[in-house]
């Protein structure tokens, strides 16, 4: 990304350089108010402005390239960002707590795990007691995916 960044800032700065040079080669200063001096500044502005203008030509495909490369650079930082909250969000809410007993657990407890809605928490305390965790899908109240999502944080004791 900060390639990309670099590369976007030498294209500005680039065109800036040649702005500077291409208006300074053409820069005279006033000697009188002749016709002839007023036609001569005319066609260096002209001369100028269609350097300019083909030098913006030439350029314009290039900064759109750098353009679309730092977009897909920024939408890919998001997406990462975005992983990286959710993991850290998951990791707090499992960092360091007991395992959570099928047994006695509350109906609350049970719908702080991930992906476990309240009538699935009512099953589960409906069908209590469990000898093993692994119940909860033999018996078929939670179907194998939910309880993958779980399996680390629950116990049957």
């Amino acid at each position: 990304m900060r390639k990309i960044c670099l590369s976007v800032g030498f294209v500005f700065g680039l065109t800036i350089v040649l702005s500077f040079a291409v208006v300074g080669c053409n820069w005279t200063r006033p000697s009188g108010d002749s016709s002839a001096t007023q036609e001569d500044q005319r066609q260096r502005d002209e001369k100028t402005r269609d350097e300019f203008a083909r030098e913006t030509e030439r350029l314009k495909p290039a900064i759109q390239d750098a353009g679309r490369k730092l977009n897909d650079a920024a939408e890919k930082a998001a997406e990462e960002a975005h992983a990286a909250a959710q993991g850290v969000q998951e990791g707090w809410a499992r960092g360091g707590r007991e395992p959570l007993d099928l047994n006695s657990a509350s109906e609350k407890q049970l719908t702080e795990l991930p992906g476990i809605t309240g009538p699935q928490a009512r099953r589960i305390i409906r069908a209590r007691p469990y000898a093993d965790k692994h119940e909860l899908v033999s018996k078929g109240i939670l179907p194998r995916s939910s309880y993958e999502k779980i399996e680390d944080q629950i116990t049957a004791r």
